[in-house]
């Protein structure tokens, strides 16, 4: 079974203050964000990995631009955050673990090759970057055994920051679910996997790569920290 993938990009991203999807915005080597992302996704999992794209505003660039990709609509995308966005794309996904990853992020190439050894062992993991922990960002603790114990933007004493780049493993999914659909619309996904955590007792795994580069781009600083690495 091929690997399967989701890129979630439904948002309006509107703090970058550009006119089309964010995932579609150009970087300096000339590719856009998504592109980057399918260029690390094929290099690390072959071209006949499982793309599914979480669409909803201004959606009809994104399909244009990725004809190759299966997409899932999220028609509240304009009054709910990752956590739905998410849900949707577990439902319509085929039996097995998924990876997915925000529609923003600018990433290594090898954050998916170091990804992919836990995907091959159907481990769930949160990759996670040790070298910054800013207020702003969803940071995460860990257990006794090192397992991600907390995982939000308030959480204190944080080790380090999310990155954005995430992996529920085939027999942890039905109960990630579940607790998507039951976080407000406002939450972001990560509220889904604290959930899970603590009621269903998910084991998700942190993966280190702070010796990599991965921006999440908001705002006009974040793509010029982005663009010194493409």
């Amino acid at each position: 079974m091929s690997t399967q993938i989701v890129i979630l990009a439904a948002g309006l991203g509107s703090r970058l203050g550009r006119s089309l999807p964010k995932a579609l915005t150009q970087l300096a080597d000339g590719r856009t964000i998504m592109q980057q992302q399918f260029d690390n996704i094929h290099r690390a999992f072959g071209d006949d990995a499982k793309v599914t794209i979480v669409v909803g505003y201004k959606l009809e660039h994104i399909i244009d631009a990725f004809p190759e990709a299966e997409f899932v609509y999220n028609e509240q995308y304009d009054q709910t955050n990752t956590s739905k966005s998410l849900m949707r794309a577990l439902r319509a996904s085929a039996p097995g673990g998924v990876l997915w990853m925000n529609g923003d992020v600018v990433f290594d190439p090898e954050t998916l090759e170091r990804a992919a050894k836990c995907v091959a062992r159907d481990q769930s993991f949160v990759s996670v970057n040790r070298s910054r922990v800013a207020e702003e960002e969803v940071k995460y603790t860990t257990d006794a055994e090192g397992y991600i114990r907390e995982l939000s933007k308030t959480v204190k004493g944080g080790l380090g920051e999310a990155v954005g780049i995430n992996y529920v493993a085939s027999k942890d999914k039905a109960a990630l679910l579940r607790q998507l659909g039951r976080v407000n619309d406002q939450d972001y996904f990560e509220r889904g996997i604290e959930l899970a955590i603590e009621q269903d007792k998910l084991l998700f795994e942190p993966i280190d790569i702070s010796d990599l580069y991965a921006v999440e781009v908001d705002f006009a600083e974040d793509l010029e920290r982005a663009n010194l690495y493409v």
